[in-house]
């Protein structure tokens, strides 16, 4: 077997792809450890809608059957929404979820890595994974940087989720070597909050200059991914003080818990939706549809 043999590519991702028509790769982790069924199908398609609506063709990414599917049916969503064994699939996972034939959700790095394998150029995604806060001690940063170092596929995303530390996060990437650049604003975006206290290394203004920014980059020979921070609509955006606090917190339970590795994240978000009484939900849905609609006009442009 070679590495075709592991990908079953969805007709309309493939038609796509031999006509060189606009892609935009789709993580399934939101759909399996972000949010409750049936929030999580009814989210997942209303973002490939918003792809389709902006000009580019949806590839939604998970493992199922020993095969990275590459685009997936309405009943593909259903599935990994409602299933309760499914793996949270990073980098390291892969080799074991798909040789035992388990289901998969990939996370960022587990979906670049696969968007890459069938030269899918442009991913949205929420917001990425980083520097953990206490990793002087714990050591926990994300694959996702590591990925986003060595695999050519750009990252649209509303910023680092505001759990993790933003500043560190920032300087390892700076250390990768990977471009990071705000949409339409000078301040890095956090997540739930179009503010973090952090300005941002470049900033664009339009989908054009963004996929002149990629081209330049990958035509120079230059390896790696290149983060596009959008931040999330302000009529959406949490107030950043309020949000901290409610951080804090989780964090506070998920260390009494115990709770640690890959169980993290999604335990930490599942808290603070819990105590922000469903908003932070309502502006994760609403991030994750823009960051979709900007990633669409990039992917456009870039075909260009």
């Amino acid at each position: 077997m070679n590495k075709k043999d592991y990908i079953i590519i969805h007709p309309e991702v493939q038609h796509a792809l031999d006509n060189n028509m606009p892609i935009v790769a789709l993580e399934s982790t939101i759909i399996s450890h972000g949010m409750p069924w049936p929030q999580n199908a009814i989210t997942a398609k209303l973002v490939e809608d918003e792809v389709r609506k902006n000009g580019a063709i949806p590839a939604t990414i998970a493992i199922r059957d020993g095969k990275c599917l590459v685009g997936l049916s309405s009943d593909d969503i259903d599935y990994f929404g409602q299933a309760n064994d499914v793996w949270k699939v990073s980098l390291r996972d892969m080799p074991y979820v798909i040789s035992k034939k388990l289901p998969g959700a990939t996370t960022v790095a587990a979906t670049m890595r696969i968007a890459s394998m069938v030269g899918i150029k442009i991913f949205a995604t929420g917001g990425i994974g980083g520097v953990h806060r206490g990793a002087a001690v714990t050591m926990d940063i994300s694959a996702d940087l590591i990925e986003m170092a060595n695999t050519n596929v750009a990252v649209v995303a509303a910023g680092v989720k505001s759990i993790l530390d933003i500043g560190l996060t920032l300087e390892y990437l700076e250390t990768m070597g990977v471009p990071v650049v705000t949409y339409g604003q000078d301040e890095f975006p956090s997540f739930y909050s179009s503010k973090s206290g952090f300005n941002s290394p470049l900033r664009l203004d339009t989908p054009e200059e963004m996929a002149l920014l990629l081209q330049s980059k990958w035509e120079l020979g230059i390896n790696g991914a290149v983060l596009i921070a959008n931040p999330i609509p302000a009529e959406y955006e949490m107030d950043s003080t309020s949000i901290e606090k409610h951080i804090t917190n989780a964090l506070a339970e998920a260390a009494k818990l115990n709770v640690n590795g890959k169980q993290v994240t999604p335990f930490l978000l599942k808290f603070i939706a819990s105590n922000t009484k469903g908003e932070s939900l309502e502006a994760n849905i609403a991030l994750i549809k823009h960051n979709a609609r900007v990633a669409s006009k990039i992917a456009v442009a870039l075909c260009r």
